[in-house]
């Protein structure tokens, strides 16, 4: 979905215009998935009880923190490419891959196990995304989400381990 860039907006870079296109292209649902996983994140964080609330309620904060930042870091890489990227909550929801949950009570194991395979999801999404850049020639961004796959595994690692009986 290339968007044209005001030229005010568009910024010099040495890549051609159709590589960064094709990144911002993968970039910007990954941008809004990582919305929609800290959203849904915070959600369960906000919403969960039990024996291990302190635990998890910890545990899903750090996370969701995390998440957050990951936003910024990719939608300012579509920038500095001369790219638009996500404008408002509805092109997240049109962009999003990732599942909301409107539920009013999901159980805590299940809250980590949604969670678990969301940042499954992330990062499988950002190994496509990672070959996109690969392939348009964009070591910087690829770089970037070799960090974030990173997390996302450490992420699940955690998620995995606290479901675990």
């Amino acid at each position: 979905m290339t968007v044209a860039v005001p030229e005010r907006l568009a910024t010099s870079n040495d890549l051609s215009q159709d590589a960064r296109s094709a990144v911002a292209d993968a970039l910007n649902p990954l941008v809004a998935d990582a919305f929609a996983l800290y959203l849904k994140t915070k959600n369960y964080h906000w919403h969960v009880s039990g024996p291990h609330f302190r635990d998890y309620h910890l545990l899903l904060d750090e996370q969701s923190d995390q998440i957050l930042a990951i936003t910024d870091a990719l939608a300012e890489r579509c920038r500095k490419l001369g790219q638009p990227t996500v404008h408002s909550i509805g092109e997240v929801g049109r962009l999003q891959r990732i599942p909301d949950d409107d539920r009013g009570d999901v159980h805590p194991t299940e809250m980590l196990q949604n969670l678990m395979e969301d940042n499954q999801r992330l990062g499988a999404a950002m190994r496509r995304a990672h070959q996109v850049c690969t392939e348009s020639g964009d070591v910087a961004t690829a770089s970037l989400l070799e960090t974030f796959i990173d997390d996302a595994e450490r992420r699940t690692w955690f998620l995995y381990e606290a479901t675990r009986t």
